[in-house]
């Protein structure tokens, strides 16, 4: 039985012409070789897989060949080639310093330095995964770096150049080396496969490619084992089998799905692909990128743009027919948003299903859209969509309010609107054709959308605080909100309905913002409710272990002066400064539980921080007027303050 080789070992690249996808690097090292401008030092740098120690091989033999080709390629053929070639030349020497790492370990390739090759004229000195060096094997490394002998070329290879001190970077020449190219890679993979004598089609070796992410040694290890599993007929559908990657007919059949606004198929097929043992938010990613991949094949200068096999492309053209290119940009925002949401969420699976469920409502929306931009056939038919509309009064004033008091009486206004039933009729006219009533239609809901922002004015006696609006004068007593008007939507064609409720709601305080009808009430203050919801905020703040704002909070208690004001004392400026910082988050606690949106945070400094500071003299002084021996025993032993 013969032994085997894997192919990544077996079809190494012997040449320069030979190495995939690394154009631009192959050309550049032949012509150093052809001019004689050679550096002492280079690095290669790029992903793995893609032919760095490779080409540092090939160059090292290039470089000591005897009889190199007019295409400046080793001739295979002399001693130096063969020695190579066989793995005993004296004049390659590889160091691996991801176990070679020590500074002991670089002064041995020192040491070796100084002696002449043997055969040829140069010693190639390759260091592979040289970032994995210390800090004390680089320094060690340095001025030999710099300084070489004539006949010494080292060659550094590196996946993490940025790991590399800028020292040793500035001494070598930099190779970047890219990701090889899907296409170059199916080519050598097909390439291989014929010398193996193995039938493999095109989108098997396009999704073994894919996988790899630009490594054509990962390919090459995938290949093996596609082979080993399904023999020398490698199809499509046994790659995936066996990768276990989501087939792309998944992702076809959820599309149309989704277009279709069927979501109980939806949610089955995504059940069918957890149960095959895929995660979710893999099956987030491919569902994005599917969606992409459709827009990018829905115009033919751009298909090319897919990295898929040609029949791939054509299901993808073909698919592209029935989804509109706004479906798929609103769709790839959704996926967006669950994708940043998916490793914070407890609850993976609904919220996939949930962005499922948004997907296919996007195709919803958009029928409902077209049934409204395309007119009925008459507009007999529009009429009897019309409900019927009642001919309510409209009063002068939409919305007042009107708030009893005991001393005096405060109104707020709100901007008056001038609308009647018969005037928003004449706006209708049915005998016009059906596309302008349709236009009036919506001018007549855009005015109505303006109408609900109602500015309210509040008397010249109001005054603004730092946490919201509030009367001057406060009110006391029981006030009753004795009217409230609302405007409602558009209810028909010919017409706005404005409907009018009265209520009789009892309320201590008022407050609005300007373009808001909304109306918060207050409720009054319990003393017994506001100290427990106090000690919850000073609970929840020593469970945070923030030690200072709670031995600030709790060292005095809190009281509710003037009604609606709340005392909290503090002891210095830094202890005012820190309750500030949560002044919001206390009053919102606070409000909310309360009722109360009247209630405000009143910072008092302490009262023994307002006590006057005593000299010695002073102390002393007191302490005679409480006891006064002490002065008898001041003047037996002399005593003075200090």
């Amino acid at each position: 039985m013969d032994q085997f080789i894997v192919s990544a070992r077996k079809y190494r690249p012997m040449t320069f012409d030979s190495v995939v996808g690394q154009r631009h690097i192959s050309d550049t090292l032949k012509n150093a070789i052809k001019s004689g401008h050679l550096a002492q030092a280079f690095l290669f740098s790029g992903p793995r897989g893609v032919g760095k120690t490779t080409c540092a091989r090939i160059l090292a033999k290039t470089i000591n060949c005897f009889d190199r080709t007019e295409n400046i390629e080793a001739c295979e053929k002399c001693e130096s080639c063969q020695s190579f070639n066989e793995g005993h030349s004296l004049n390659v020497y590889e160091l691996d310093a991801a176990s070679n790492n020590s500074v002991d370990d670089i002064r041995t390739l020192i040491d070796q330095v100084r002696f002449a090759p043997q055969l040829g004229s140069k010693k190639v000195y390759i260091i592979d995964e040289v970032h994995m060096l210390s800090s004390q094997a680089f320094n060690a490394f340095l001025k030999t770096l710099e300084e070489p002998p004539s006949h010494a070329i080292f060659i550094l290879a590196t996946t993490e150049k940025h790991k590399i001190i800028p020292t040793i970077l500035s001494r070598c020449q930099i190779f970047d080396f890219n990701r090889i190219d899907l296409n170059d890679m199916v080519r050598k993979l097909d390439e291989i496969a014929k010398k193996e004598g193995v039938t493999a089609e095109h989108d098997a070796l396009h999704l073994i490619s894919q996988k790899s992410d630009g490594s054509l040694r990962d390919a090459l290890s995938m290949f093996d084992q596609m082979v080993t599993y399904a023999g020398n007929n490698l199809s499509y559908n046994s790659v995936v089998e066996n990768l276990s990657i989501l087939s792309t007919d998944y992702y076809f059949d959820l599309t149309e799905y989704l277009v279709k606004n069927d979501i109980a198929s939806s949610l089955n097929l995504f059940n069918e692909i957890l149960q095959k043992g895929f995660d979710g938010h893999h099956f987030l990613l491919g569902l994005a990128e599917h969606l992409r991949n459709l827009l990018v094949a829905q115009d033919h200068s751009t298909i090319e743009l897919l990295s898929a096999g040609p029949q791939i492309k054509e299901k993808y053209a073909a698919q592209t027919i029935n989804v509109s290119s706004a479906f798929i940009i609103k769709a790839l925002n959704i996926i967006s948003k669950a994708d940043l949401n998916y490793k914070s969420t407890k609850n993976q699976r609904l919220l996939v299903e949930l962005c499922l469920i948004n997907l296919a409502e996007l195709s919803s929306s958009n029928s409902d859209k077209q049934k409204i931009v395309n007119p009925v056939s008459s507009s007999e038919s529009i009429k009897k969509k019309q409900p019927e509309i009642k001919n309510d009064p409209v009063p002068d004033a939409l919305v007042e309010f009107n708030i009893a008091k005991k001393s005096e009486q405060q109104v707020v206004k709100v901007s008056e609107v001038e609308a009647s039933p018969e005037s928003m009729n004449n706006k209708a006219d049915h005998s016009k054709p059906e596309s302008e009533t349709i236009m009036e239609l919506a001018e007549i809901k855009k005015s109505t959308d303006s109408t609900k922002k109602m500015l309210v004015e509040y008397s010249p006696e109001t005054e603004v605080l730092t946490d919201g609006v509030k009367p001057k004068s406060t009110i006391t007593g029981e006030s009753k909100l004795k009217r409230r008007y609302d405007l409602s939507a558009l209810t028909g064609s010919t017409g706005i309905r404005s409907v009018i409720e009265a209520n009789e709601i009892k309320s201590e305080s008022y407050e609005g913002n300007e373009g808001d009808n909304v109306i918060r009430f207050t409720d009054k203050i319990d003393e017994e409710k506001l100290q427990k919801i106090w000690g919850d905020i000073l609970k929840n703040y020593d469970e945070r272990n923030e030690i200072n704002l709670f031995t600030s909070l709790s060292k005095y208690p809190v009281e509710l002066v003037e009604g609606h004001f709340l005392k909290i004392v503090y002891d210095n400026k830094s202890q005012a400064e820190s309750i500030s910082k949560e002044k919001s988050a206390i009053l919102g606690k606070m409000r909310t539980v309360l009722r109360n949106d009247t209630l405000q945070i009143k910072l008092v400094i302490s009262e023994m921080k307002l006590q006057k500071a005593y000299t010695q003299s002073e102390k002393l002084e007191k302490l005679i007027e409480k006891n006064p021996a002490i002065s008898l025993l001041k003047v037996k032993l002399d005593l003075e303050p200090n």
